[in-house]
């Protein structure tokens, strides 16, 4: 297996062309940050990102954990990939990682001044200090689960095809883990509601939300909420098939975890 580290100083913009070098050298699959990605997708890890403090995001990223690196490792070598690109911030944490996931020792190593100018690494180390936002080489939706109620902005990558025209080449995702201390965001519960609204009244055995009530909690959404049902379905599994559709929507749309949706059925019309 070959391995080829990718290294470079905190914030300096690894994870943001992290998946344009392993796409230079054939590489399809990341460690970065406590996970193993494969093209635009989370197979294994966690990030270290979700850590509460630095002390414990950086033991995250190292592996230290037995069970977490031998989840990176089972899914090694389930996967079996001919190469894998491992960004570190410097050599020694590179040539560590592979060490503890018992991987052979890099053969070739990248460093961020090679594929970034002076400029975008100033640029991008001034966007980790003012806004403390992290980059992570995946789609949003494909780490929502990960990190309910922190900032997530999908940044899209361009690529120049010719004069005024551009080509979409990838999609990274924008997290402002919890030891960065400058704030959260949030969706309005009025937002929530019309999700909720318009998944729950399209569906087949409801008249309407007679009483909604969402709350923004550390472990996700709270949401609760009184139904007018339909006289002639069977309630119990109406209500979890709401429950599910429910679920899966405002994850979707707003990349926030749910933690628990409580139903009432409330009252029965006829049709």
């Amino acid at each position: 297996m070959k391995v080829v580290g990718f290294v470079g100083p905190s914030g300096t913009g690894k994870s943001h062309r992290a998946a344009w070098v392993a796409r230079e050298r054939g590489i399809e699959f990341i460690i970065d940050d406590g996970l193993l990605i494969r093209g635009n997708k989370i197979v294994a890890g966690t990030s270290a990102k979700k850590e509460s403090t630095k002390i414990g995001s950086i033991k995250r990223a190292l592996f230290m954990q037995p069970e977490h690196a031998e989840d990176i490792k089972a899914a090694i070598k389930r996967y079996n990939p001919d190469a894998i690109l491992i960004l570190g911030t410097s050599d020694e944490m590179v040539d560590t990682i592979a060490r503890r996931l018992e991987l052979p020792k890099p053969e070739e190593k990248v460093y961020i001044h090679e594929v970034a100018s002076d400029y975008e690494i100033k640029q991008a180390l001034l966007t980790r200090k003012e806004q403390g936002k992290h980059v992570i080489p995946v789609p949003t939706f494909e780490i929502k689960k990960d990190f309910s109620g922190y900032f997530l902005d999908p940044l899209q990558i361009f690529k120049r095809k010719g004069k005024g025209s551009y080509q979409l080449i990838g999609e990274k995702s924008v997290v402002r883990p919890t030891f960065s201390y400058l704030g959260r965001y949030t969706i309005s519960d009025y937002t929530i509601y019309q999700i909720v609204e318009y998944v729950v009244t399209n569906m087949e055995g409801v008249s309407r939300i007679s009483r909604f009530r969402a709350e923004n909690r550390p472990d996700g959404i709270y949401i609760e909420m009184d139904l007018v049902l339909v006289y002639g379905f069977v309630i119990k599994p109406l209500l979890r098939k709401i429950q599910e559709r429910v679920r899966d929507e405002v994850e979707r749309l707003t990349t926030l975890n749910i933690s628990s949706i409580n139903l009432v059925a409330k009252s029965l019309v006829l049709e």
